[in-house]
């Protein structure tokens, strides 16, 4: 596959589903992906296909039919980077790619080979004398076959393609038992789609097949059973980057295998199974002005040719523990010629991929296919499909309701908490919005603050001392009475259900738990939850969401709460959320001032509760602390990590607990650090720190390249911060916050400058 250098700096473009469509089109002209002319024609609407040139495409026009057109990013191909234009009304396939492309990079990407393109001529000849006597005629006249195919398109076997080889078969037709002779030409059609070529090959060859065989030549057509045109892509997923939803990466693993297993086995499972791969590589057939029906069918003929329909792609645990994926696929692309030369929205998409050969696009959609695919499972085997299309449904429902952007999220989330999707409910909801218009809703929220530990996690579940940093405002939150039963809703992730008995783990769960502690199981109302800081990041948004809620339970139902309450409660929601929690996060959330924090003396780091009450106490800065968060955008479960880091501790305690005690010394003098301001003692303490936490082996690439991203652009101190293995890391940079932010971004992560104090 040839290099696409322009798009191996433009695939990952931070925060792009946040910005408008002219932010985008900007970013992907500043990456050199769209050149001065595509940046002008899409943003003025001049890309489209207009109506005399549709006139001339097929007959009878009346206009001009339009989709969404739309890039994934993230895809890494054979060690290249791609955005990937798709061309799809169906919402969250456009999302649901770029984040499996986006984990499957973290693993090396996707690996894809292809075969030469082969196309297949038919020429089917019948009321044959001697159907043997003629087979063997025609493959003895090979050569002479070959030559008139080429010398009808000359040019194309200059260019290395061309007529390669014939083959011959017998088939009886199940009617009158008419013997049939099909003569197969083996077309190489290079970048061309070939239909044509290759139907006037078959054309041009039929009299001298007459000649040889004495039958009479009746159909002569190209097959759009593509199997001489194979395209193959591969991905290995390690399971720890699997983690997230409240699934270990081994959970989620084992669920999509089995979830594949069924679509090998079961044609009804398969034939959902294969349209979702196809979501994919229909969206950039399309996209890129190739025949997706011819694609779609030879697809689905290649998926029978064992004689029964199965799934095609294959889901395994090699003997690493790693998720491997694979598919083969037939896969005959064009990138010159016919409506792709017409339509000026597929020539910007062919420079948005590079320009790439007929080969290399080839490849492209196997991966994409495949893309889609783990996506598919990965939703079906954890919190399953439906949760995320109704959310999809609602919006395109608003959209068609033509609900204002300014209450669009609002119309959305009533109508999944009405049960009633449907554009007449979003127009009565709107309605109701404008009465109330002149009496907006005064429910106070409730807020909660995250936090970054500057020095000494993992030790202090051990009973070291840490130090906390909040990060304000991290998490809000809102109860509104009334109603029918226990409503939870974070329309930023997608979340809007019922709390009941029995809930699953995750947020759902801990919320009855923490309902039924209070007393308040049996009550109605809605919990609206509004999170700052994205979630499973290391930045303590459980505990904040916690601290919210509660605050918000207890303004909601005047439960009279203070902060040790409050706190209290928080740390038995972490306990749900992450097993043995040291009890920092809840404790930062709640109070919301930088802390010395250790738990109390006699800890038992596997006890549920500590066996004293914790040291709590707050540090003074002697000054601002500027600092960049780093996010890798990698799930991390803290609960995992503590696990981990608790096994080999247990192993070998002498030797870890020497570790926590060096750690406890570095957070000693880092409370001295930051009373006195001295910011590079304290950098050089982060630095050291960072080195013991890759003792636990709690680090990981997306971290070790934030780090050396934030000390190469002049960070006097870098380390993770939290439980590792993903999630967030910190960087002390006076002077320097907006060029290490710009730096990470341009690296494809996300960065917020904070400075505390």
């Amino acid at each position: 596959m040839a290099s696409n250098s322009a798009a191996s700096e433009g695939a990952r473009i931070p925060n792009f589903f946040r910005m408008s469509i002219g932010e985008r089109i900007a970013a992907l002209h500043r990456r050199g992906l769209l050149d001065d002319a595509d940046l002008r024609a899409l943003t003025t609407g001049d890309h489209t296909l207009r109506l005399p040139v549709a006139d001339k495409m097929i007959e009878n026009v009346i206009g001009v039919f339009g989709l969404p057109l739309g890039v994934a990013l993230n895809f890494l191909i054979n060690g290249r980077d791609y955005v990937v234009p798709l061309v799809v009304e169906e919402p969250s396939i456009v999302a649901g790619l770029s984040g499996a492309a986006r984990i499957a990079r973290l693993g090396g990407g996707y690996e894809v080979s292809t075969t030469d393109p082969i196309l297949i001529g038919q020429v089917q000849t019948v009321n044959v004398d001697d159907v043997e006597r003629a087979r063997a005629a025609l493959l003895d006249r090979r050569d002479d076959i070959l030559a008139l195919a080429n010398s009808l398109h000359p040019k194309m076997q200059a260019r290395g393609g061309g007529a390669l080889d014939i083959e011959v078969f017998h088939h009886r037709a199940p009617e009158d038992g008419r013997d049939m002779l099909v003569l197969h030409l083996l077309v190489d059609t290079r970048d061309a789609m070939g239909a044509n070529l290759v139907n006037t090959m078959c054309e041009g060859i039929a009299s001298l097949v007459e000649t040889i065989t004495g039958g009479k030549v009746f159909l002569r057509i190209l097959s759009n059973l593509t199997d001489r045109a194979l395209a193959r892509a591969s991905v290995r997923i390690p399971a720890r980057n699997l983690e997230g939803k409240g699934y270990t990466g081994e959970e989620v693993r084992d669920g999509i295998i089995l979830a594949n297993d069924l679509a090998l086995v079961d044609p009804y499972r398969a034939a959902t199974h294969n349209k979702g791969i196809m979501n994919g590589i229909d969206a950039v057939a399309i996209a890129t002005g190739n025949d997706w029906r011819a694609i779609e069918a030879a697809a689905h003929a290649y998926a029978a040719r064992s004689g029964r329909y199965r799934g095609l792609t294959r889901w395994y645990r090699n003997v690493a523990g790693d998720l491997v994926g694979e598919i083969e696929v037939p896969m005959k692309v064009g990138t010159v010629g016919g409506s792709l030369e017409t339509n000026p929205s597929v020539r910007i998409n062919h420079r948005l991929l590079g320009s790439p050969s007929a080969t290399e696009l080839a490849g492209v959609m196997a991966a994409v296919g495949l893309a889609q695919n783990f996506a598919a499972l990965r939703a079906l085997s954890t919190d399953g499909i439906q949760q995320n299309h109704m959310t999809l449904h609602a919006r395109s429902v608003a959209s068609a309701a033509k609900v204002p952007e300014a209450l669009f999220d609002t119309v959305v989330e009533a109508l999944i908490e009405s049960g009633e999707i449907k554009v007449w409910k979003a127009q009565e909801i709107l309605a109701g919005l404008a009465r109330k218009s002149s009496q907006p809703d005064t429910t106070e929220r409730s807020s909660a603050c995250g936090k970054v530990i500057l020095l000494g996690e993992h030790a202090v579940v051990y009973g070291r001392p840490a130090i906390a940093l909040p990060i304000p405002l991290a998490v809000e939150a809102v109860v509104r009475r009334g109603g029918s039963g226990v409503n939870l809703v974070i329309p930023r992730w997608g979340l809007e259900q019922k709390v009941r008995a029995g809930a699953t783990p995750g947020v759902s769960g801990m919320l009855y738990t923490l309902l039924e502690t209070l007393g308040l199981a049996e009550e109605s109302m809605t919990v609206e939850v509004i999170p700052h800081v994205p979630r499973a990041m290391g930045l303590g948004g459980s505990s904040a969401l916690a601290v919210a809620v509660i605050r918000a339970l207890d303004h909601a139902f005047r439960l009279g709460l203070d902060d040790a309450t409050v706190n209290a409660h928080a740390y038995e929601c972490e306990k749900f959320a992450h097993g043995t929690p040291s009890g920092i996060d809840n404790t930062i959330a709640t109070y919301g001032m930088p802390l010395l924090f250790q738990r109390g003396a006699g800890a038992d780091p596997t006890a549920d509760l500590p066996a004293r009450p914790p040291r709590i106490e707050e540090l003074t800065l002697g000054a601002p602390l500027p600092l960049v968060i780093g996010i890798t955008g990698r799930e991390s479960l803290t609960a995992n990590t503590v696990a981990r880091v608790r096994h080999i501790r247990d192993a070998h305690p002498a030797r870890y607990d020497a570790i926590f005690d060096a750690m406890a010394e570095l957070t000693r003098n880092g409370v001295a650090a930051l009373r006195d301001a001295n910011l590079g003692e304290l950098g050089q303490l982060m630095n050291l720190c960072q080195g013991y936490l890759n003792a636990l082996q709690v680090s990981s690439p997306e971290l070790e390249e934030l780090i050396h991203i934030a000390r190469e652009h002049g960070a006097l101190g870098a380390k993770l911060t939290g439980g590792g293995g993903g999630g967030s890391m910190i960087a002390l940079c006076p002077e320097r916050q907006d060029e290490v932010v710009t730096a990470m971004e341009q690296a494809g992560y996300r960065a917020l400058a904070i400075t505390i104090g």
